[in-house]
């Protein structure tokens, strides 16, 4: 047996390396035992988590980067001077939208390009980029002189973001089903934890730079849980940066098998090839039915985050313009957080239904920020809240519908190919919020 990769446990595995017939020994090996179960959905929980962190913490932080808020007096919790501006809601001059895009454009260039090409780069790699460029973004934006280099902070929190997300998505096709499910609820945990905390330590009276400078140890946990925690099946990549040694070694054992050399998943040991460029248009052309609502979802719910959240401005509300702000995006997340984890308890099948909703949400607040009719902030964290879940109910019910209607063969490009659908809705909300806010803005 070859050595054992980082901290992924070896596995017995048959010692002539055949792959068509798997002898009966390993078969435990493709039904992972509780114990293995526990620790995979824990490992991809920590994943979700640590890799959604610090795009969550970059949009909670958004009003703060524009306005070069280093904690003003009363660390932006008293009321906000009326006439700083000449618009009746108190504008920032760049609309949060800058940092969505500055957030989302890199991760959006990366899922279009990546299910292509991103089987020639061994996931160990990938991960190690992922928690790399984490870093770097909570450097940069902590020490920032500028909002050019704040945003270039921003970018990096989307590489490590967009990459990993498709990383990891692929990765689900190895393991038992229940993995998905560990890896939403995880994301979800990221919204929910990184707005709270950003949104806890400023409010304790530390400044931002101090706060997204403790948030450093967390892809330290990222890269732990994928190379300590997850107990991987036999045919599943490997915590290795070099794909040529493990190929060397694939004839002597079955534990030292090419990162990306047999696409198998455990849920079925048929043996897969690669997909043609014909076959992969017909993976997606299948999958529109999902992707189409999912796009739309996100769509209406960043254009309501990054578009209409700085609007919603209560001057007589008992906190300020940066406060209201990161609660906004704290309750958001917590609605995320809760419709993510629900997928053991409620499918749904129609993701149409949401995107329907979603979108009426929208133009409902939408004509609350021009007529501002509303007479009390908590009615806008009721409605934030609900825009949560539905957001949250269409990422989970739609990887869950992709991972089973996609051919074993086709799972892994299509989990890693499906997440375009929500980063591309994003993207086009971060580019029409931008004109939207001038055009309140510019209002007397």
């Amino acid at each position: 047996m070859g050595p054992i990769w980082g901290g992924w446990q070896g596995i017995s595995s048959d010692p002539e390396g055949e792959d068509e017939d798997v002898p009966r020994s390993v078969e435990p090996a493709t039904n992972p035992d509780a114990c293995s179960l526990r620790r995979n959905n824990l490992g991809f929980w920590l994943l979700g988590l640590c890799n959604n962190f610090a795009y969550v913490v970059m949009l909670s932080a958004a009003h703060d980067i524009l306005s070069h808020q280093k904690v003003p007096a009363g660390n932006g919790t008293g009321p906000v001077p009326h006439g700083a501006n000449d618009s009746r809601y108190d504008c920032n001059p760049i609309s949060t939208g800058a940092v969505l895009l500055a957030d989302i454009l890199p991760t959006l260039l990366i899922k279009f390009s990546a299910p292509f090409c991103i089987h020639l780069f061994p996931y160990g790699l990938r991960v190690a980029i992922c928690v790399l460029t984490a870093w770097g973004s909570f450097l940069l934006v902590a020490f920032s002189k500028g909002t050019a280099q704040s945003m270039a902070g921003v970018v990096l929190a989307s590489i490590s973001s967009g990459l990993g997300e498709i990383t990891f998505l692929a990765l689900t096709s190895f393991f038992d089903s229940t993995v998905v499910s560990a890896w939403s609820s995880g994301t979800g945990g990221a919204g929910l934890i990184g707005a709270l905390s950003y949104l806890g330590l400023t409010e304790a009276g530390l400044s931002p730079r101090h706060t997204l400078l403790i948030m450093m140890v967390v892809p330290v946990i990222m890269q732990a849980s994928y190379c300590f925690l997850l107990a991987p099946p036999p045919h599943a990549p490997r915590c290795g940066w070099s794909t040529s040694t493990q190929k060397s070694q694939q004839a002597s054992s079955m534990s030292q098998e090419p990162l990306l050399g047999r696409e198998s998943t455990p849920r079925n040991n048929t043996k897969s090839c690669r997909l043609s460029l014909q076959e992969k248009g017909q993976v997606v052309k299948g999958l529109l039915k999902y992707l189409i609502p999912l796009a739309i979802v996100y769509f209406a719910e960043y254009f309501i985050n990054q578009g209409l959240f700085e609007l919603l401005y209560f001057r007589t509300a008992p906190f300020g313009h940066s406060q209201q702000y990161r609660w906004y995006q704290m309750l958001y997340q917590a609605g995320v957080f809760i419709s993510r984890s629900s997928a053991s308890c409620i499918r749904i099948q129609q993701i149409w239904l949401l995107a329907v909703l979603q979108c009426l949400n929208m133009v409902f607040l939408l004509f609350a920020v021009s007529y501002m009719f509303l007479p009390s902030i908590y009615l806008v964290f009721a409605l934030i809240l609900y825009e949560g879940l539905l957001g949250g109910a269409s990422y989970v019910n739609t990887f869950h519908c992709v991972s089973a209607e996609s051919q074993p063969e086709h799972r892994e490009f299509a989990m890693g190919v499906a997440c375009v659908a929500d980063t591309f809705g994003i993207s086009l909300s971060g580019a029409i919020a931008i004109p939207v806010h001038d055009y309140f803005c510019r209002l007397p």
